[in-house]
């Protein structure tokens, strides 16, 4: 039986209703009228006690990833030598099995722009591991790189900086933003192609990003630099009492939340380097200094 909150109950108007799929009908809990009787039930008619069961009954396979060139519909062949039934392979059938794995690779991939496709996916889902960004992040940049296929954007740029164009994107779409820095680190891409090819995918794809915000690299920079939760509250106030002050207008987001953070560090009586503070949010040591002094003017704030 399943709880119903959806409708009401006509005779009574209560809507605690009950679906009973042994004999197809929708009832009210509370006065025992039938609302329906003829109830089909859409889930397997197979019972499952553990995720193992579950895998082996179920005959639909991995939800559609944008991840994979052919959106994981294809047929894989396991790389393991053993059978489904878990017994190893004989040696003397295993380069036959060899054989048939690498005519599989050779055919899901049949032509140049299925490969291409297929080598950016992959790129980019190292690239993402890498950033250590959630997989619903890499599924959007796969999303946006796969438009910019269809529009022709590839053409004379390199499908790295596209890659990492879309990387960048996604994550500010999602509000988990990646500074410029760290995605060129990861991918060995000049900064300034990724902020080029960011730009065209942006205009020629009407993305729509909304600017960051300092708050967006906040918890991030902290984490990075093993600051507790507090330290994070006080450089948001900062931000927010700068932002008010007008001191951050025109003025980098990247900056102004290094520099917050570094006033917030010092505060709580936990210190970090400008040196540190800079290597961590990829900003210079000058540009945090500058912050620096602007907010503890303005905030009348003394470094000890």
């Amino acid at each position: 039986m399943e709880t119903d909150d959806v409708k009401n109950c006509p005779e009574c108007g209560s809507n605690h209703l009950v679906k009973d799929y042994e004999r197809g009908e929708l009832i009210c809990n509370e006065c025992g009228m039938v609302l329906e009787d003829s109830l089909i039930d859409l889930g397997p008619e197979w019972r499952s006690f553990d995720s193992d069961q579950n895998e082996k009954r179920s005959r639909t396979g991995s939800p559609m990833s944008y991840l994979s060139h052919d959106k994981g519909l294809a047929t894989e062949i396991s790389w393991s030598n053993k059978d489904y039934y878990g017994k190893k392979i004989p040696h003397r059938n295993r380069a036959q099995i060899y054989r048939v794995r690498k005519w599989h690779q050779r055919i899901r991939v049949s032509n140049a722009a299925e490969r291409n496709l297929s080598m950016a996916l992959q790129l980019l889902n190292e690239d993402g591991t890498k950033l250590g960004i959630p997989k619903d992040i890499k599924e959007t940049a796969a999303l946006i790189y796969r438009k910019a296929v269809d529009k022709n954007l590839i053409r004379g740029r390199s499908i790295e900086s596209i890659v990492c164009a879309s990387i960048y994107a996604s994550c500010r779409m999602i509000d988990l933003p990646r500074t410029l820095d760290e995605i060129s680190k990861v991918s060995f891409v000049n900064k300034k192609k990724i902020g080029k090819a960011y730009r065209h995918l942006a205009k020629e794809l009407a993305l729509n990003i909304k600017p960051t915000t300092p708050y967006s690299y906040v918890s991030q920079f902290c984490n990075k630099l093993d600051l507790d939760k507090q330290v994070i509250i006080d450089s948001e106030n900062i931000i927010r009492m700068a932002a008010e002050m007008g001191i951050s207008t025109g003025k980098g987001p990247t900056g102004i939340a290094a520099a917050s953070i570094y006033i917030s560090a010092i505060k709580n009586g936990k210190p970090r380097t400008q040196k540190d503070v800079a290597r961590i949010s990829g900003v210079t040591e000058v540009t945090i200094r500058n912050r620096y002094k602007e907010i503890g003017k303005a905030m009348g704030f003394e470094e000890e």
